[in-house]
């Protein structure tokens, strides 16, 4: 499973672009007054700080950082050369990678589960890459997610493969077989018995041997007190080992960790076990 990702073209930081953020960069962030940077984000209409005032952590920002070509100039600063926007994006080309290798495992038609998807970026990536064919069900708090997400489906040829659910993901249930999970990007807004819930419910969807795909993540960034003042963020920091204690009494083992070059994620692959 490791070689499944030695191809992938992930973004780095060079040697003096990491002195000058640990130095300079990250501690003007964190300790300048919250009052002034909100204030400059506000009078320079940067989007990636509209979207996290509204819905800090939500789809919308993803998308900014995602795509990586914003108009406004703090957006080019933030997306261009935040760390964390980096790392996003190395973790959605890992976590597509590891998608596609685990649908093209799968014996049959692979149904991919969603938890907090937003648009469907990555799964919409594994769907694409995968030489399998797999169908997909996409769960998102946000129903507007899923207008922009049909746009994401249709332009790569997947509408008809994927099907959308409005509804909180702790609540959400589903009554079909399940071949793999894509917990991408939502365990770090969830409390420790919130994942012990949702790998409980999991647990009695899934067959032996399918997989789960969730990510940890570190403070490496050095930017968690520029999130939470800034942009309303907070997250928590866990390892990929203490993601892993909430899930194993589900049932769930063999566990891979597959960290992206810049240290802020880790992407961990798991699957359950037979009883």
């Amino acid at each position: 499973m490791k070689d499944w990702t030695n191809d992938i073209e992930f973004e780095r930081l060079s040697p003096a672009a990491v002195l000058a953020k640990k130095l300079v960069i990250n501690p003007l962030a964190n300790y300048l007054p919250a009052s002034w940077i909100k204030g400059w984000l506000r009078d320079g209409k940067s989007e990636l700080a509209l979207a996290n005032w509204r819905d800090p952590g939500g789809w919308r920002s993803m998308v900014i950082s995602y795509e990586g070509n914003p108009k406004r100039a703090w957006d080019r600063i933030l997306v261009g050369g935040g760390t964390i926007p980096k790392a996003l994006r190395n973790r959605r080309k890992l976590a597509a990678r590891l998608l596609a290798r685990l649908i093209d495992q799968t014996p049959h038609r692979a149904h991919a589960l969603c938890l907090g998807a937003g648009p469907g970026h990555i799964i919409t990536d594994a769907m694409g890459q995968a030489k399998n064919d797999s169908y997909a069900t996409l769960v998102d708090i946000s129903s507007d997610a899923f207008e922009f997400g049909k746009t994401v489906a249709r332009d790569k040829g997947l509408l008809d493969r994927v099907r959308f659910i409005q509804g909180d993901v702790r609540e959400v249930r589903i009554d079909e077989r399940v071949d793999l999970v894509k917990m991408i990007g939502i365990c770090e807004y969830l409390q420790d018995e919130q994942i012990t819930a949702i790998a409980e419910a999991l647990g009695e969807i899934m067959p032996p041997g399918s997989g789960i795909v969730f990510n940890s993540i570190s403070k490496k960034h050095g930017t968690d007190r520029f999130f939470r003042r800034v942009f309303g963020l907070n997250m928590i920091h866990r390892t990929p080992e203490q993601l892993q204690e909430l899930l194993a009494p589900a049932g769930f083992g063999e566990f891979q960790v597959f960290p992206e070059p810049l240290g802020v994620y880790n992407v961990v692959v798991g699957k359950i076990k037979s009883q």
